[in-house]
Order: C-alpha cells, then structure tokens, then sequence
C-alpha cells in the first residue's frame, strides 16, 4: 500500500482524475518526446464522457501549447483496465508514429501506465483496518503512530503544508462571489453562508459554518483552483472543513491536526487500495463517500475516541454512501458534487457523535464495508459513473425563479 502522500495531492481542480492525472500523464510524455513535431491524444470511455466539462482538453492542451495538437474523443470505448484511459502519440517532421503510450488515471490524481497496473511502492504492510486495530491494540499506539511507523517521522512536515494548503483553499473560497465557470451559471454560496452563520447563534451558527468552509474549498475545486484531493477533487470539501470546524469550536493543536490528517489518510489509502476512490469506476460513493469516512474518523480521533470507535465512525462514513452514483450535470464537478461535499461534512459529525457514544463494537467491519462498495461499484450500470448520461445528469438544471 502506498504512501499516503497519494491521497493528498496538491494541484488544480476540477477533477483529479479528469484533470490533474491527465495533465501529469501529458507532462510525462512531453518529456520523453520534446523532439517531436506534433502530438495525438484520444480519450477513452469516462474520461472523454465528461472529459469537456472537467476541463480535460484544457489541461493537454496547456501541457502541449507549444505544439500542433489533435485530441480525439471515443466516450463509448472502454478499456477493461479502467474507465478513465487516453492514448498519447507523438509524430516526426515525416509524420511518422515515433511514441505511443496507454496511460490510466485511477483516481486521486494516480496516473498508471499501461503494462504497469500492479507495480506501486508498497510503504504498509498491513493493508486491512482489522489488522491495524490489532497492531495498535498489541503495541498500546494510535492509529496515526502506526502512519508514523511506516511513513517515517518525516511524515509530519508535509503534513503540516498539507493542511495549510487546505485552510488557504478554505479562505480563498470564503472570499470569492460570482458564478462558477461552465454552462450551468452556478453561483457561489460559500460567501453568503458565512455571513449568514454571522449572524446565527449556538449550534446553528457552527454548523452553518461548517457548511461555508465545504462550500469554499469545494467551489475552488469547480472553479479549476488550487485544493487538496482528500481523496479526490470532486470530494475535496469534506475533509478540510470537518477540521477547520473543530479548529474553530474546540480547543485542537495543529499537532492534533495533523495526527488527524494521518489518521484519514490512511483510512482513504486502505479504500484506495482495497477498492477503489474513482468515481468513473465506483461512482461518488468512492469519492465523497471515502471522504466522509476519513473525516468521520479524523473528527473521531479530535474528540479522543479509541481506535474501536475511529473504525466504526469510519465504517458508518462509507456505509452510509453505498450505491450513491457520479452523475454530474452537464460534466461539470458542480451538481450534484458541491453540495454532497456540504452534506457529507455533516454527516461527519454525526458518525463521531455515535461512535463516541458507543463503545466501538458492532456488527459489520469497516473492511467488509469497502469491499462491499467496490462490489457494488462494479455492479453499477457504467451511464451511472461519471459519463453523464443518466441519474441527476439526465437534466441541465437550469436557473428556476
């Protein structure tokens, strides 16, 4: 199992697999072939689906703007890999084929090339949270000293710039106003949701909070801003705000935060890893429904809970997700995307309000819970995985007054 460093990647949204993987796989082939005259890229199956309206053009297009560039879209050709796969080609003066490559962007911004499926730097050994909680129970340690363990102490300091980066995202969103990009003229509401919490009292107040820090980082993300994909961009809301609230409410340390940030992250590593956070390949409920489990079980961890309850708020975040589809309007990383982000930060709170109140046990594990997702992923109709042609994409949702 990977470092979770892959889980929180920092880049340009939309989309971290329609956008920040393709870009970096186009990067990767510039660099490997800068004497060429000219390039081809053709996008397969999800990625070209809604590939226009996550800005995939306009990343390669970025990457190869020195260069004649033909991109070509086969949204009905699927790759029995992975939805999301595109084919770069470079050419010679002569026209002639010099390099192709058959590149895959799973998710998180991952990009794996083709002949390379299973071939990652393995940093854990223990890739099931059972055997985690049995670690940490022998050994008497948390769950963010067995990251620390396997990651090195060195851990801390990205870390640290990891969560400054999300609470920059968190303040650039608060401070823009105006419609978001695309078709849709969607406006931005995380603004006017924290003036409005202003003037709230007690719990409302917070909450409402909490809803204008996931609509903040969430409306960068759709606005092609800088975030931080926790474990996605089309998820990256849940997280950033669940502790930017307990920041806010309670008496938490920065060092606190960034035991938290382990501890989610290694939480979206093992769904990562045991499943799948692609939401062209699961749909959402591998994306907002693994965020809302990392946020569940880093709230957990803030509010002192064992390693038991941290599991079960976890096994609720997911549990709770299941069979939620990627159906995104018009392709654009908008609706229903943002406000799922708002909804599962709420849901967060919850899931640590009960597992506290417990005492961790209960009947389905976290494990059979992602297993259990991915099974129910791969059983799901493909026009309901982020190829916008089904479910709430089937209407433009247009301005009603």
């Amino acid at each position: 199992m990977e470092s979770i460093r892959e889980i929180y990647r920092y880049g340009q949204g939309p989309s971290s697999s329609h956008t920040m993987g393709p870009r970096i796989a186009a990067d990767k082939f510039l660099s490997e072939n800068k004497k060429a005259a000219r390039f081809k890229c053709t996008l397969f199956g999800s990625l070209a689906a809604t590939g226009k309206g996550h800005l995939t053009d306009f990343a390669i297009d970025e990457v190869f703007k020195d260069y004649p560039l033909e991109i070509i879209w086969q949204p009905d050709v699927f790759h029995p890999f992975h939805p999301n796969a595109l084919k770069l080609e470079a050419y010679s003066d002569s026209d002639e084929l010099i390099n192709e490559k058959i590149s895959f962007s799973v998710g998180g911004g991952k990009v794996v090339e083709e002949g390379e499926e299973n071939q990652s730097e393995s940093i854990y050994q223990l890739t099931k949270l059972d055997d985690i909680l049995d670690w940490c129970h022998k050994n008497g340690k948390q769950i963010w000293e067995y990251v620390e363990e396997a990651e090195g102490p060195e851990i801390w300091d990205f870390l640290e710039d990891t969560w400054k980066k999300m609470d920059r995202s968190i303040k650039r969103g608060l401070s823009k106003e105006g419609a978001l990009p695309g078709e849709l003229m969607l406006p931005r509401k995380a603004a006017s949701f924290r003036l409005k919490a202003e003037n709230f009292s007690g719990p409302f107040k917070k909450r409402s909070k909490l809803f204008a820090y996931a609509l903040a980082v969430s409306e960068e993300n759709a606005s092609g801003g800088l975030i931080v994909t926790a474990p996605t961009c089309g998820a990256c809301g849940v997280v950033p705000a669940v502790i930017k609230y307990y920041k806010k409410v309670y008496r938490i340390t920065l060092k606190q935060i960034y035991q938290a940030l382990a501890t989610a992250g290694l939480i979206g590593n093992l769904v990562k890893f045991n499943a799948s956070i692609s939401g062209a390949e699961v749909g959402c409920q591998g994306e907002v429904g693994t965020a809302c489990a990392m946020a569940s079980a880093a709230a957990t961890q803030l509010m002192g809970g064992t390693v038991n309850q941290i599991e079960y708020a976890a096994e609720m975040g997911l549990e709770h997700h299941l069979g939620l589809t990627c159906d995104p309007v018009a392709g654009l990383v908008q609706i229903p995307c943002i406000e799922r982000n708002a909804m599962a930060a709420e849901r967060s709170l919850a899931h640590n309000t009960y597992a506290l109140m417990s005492d961790g046990r209960h009947r389905i594990s976290f494990d059979e819970v992602v297993e259990t997702m991915y099974q129910t992923g791969k059983d799901l109709n493909s026009s309901y995985k982020e190829t916008s042609q089904a479910g709430l994409a089937r209407f433009r949702a247009l301005p009603k007054y």
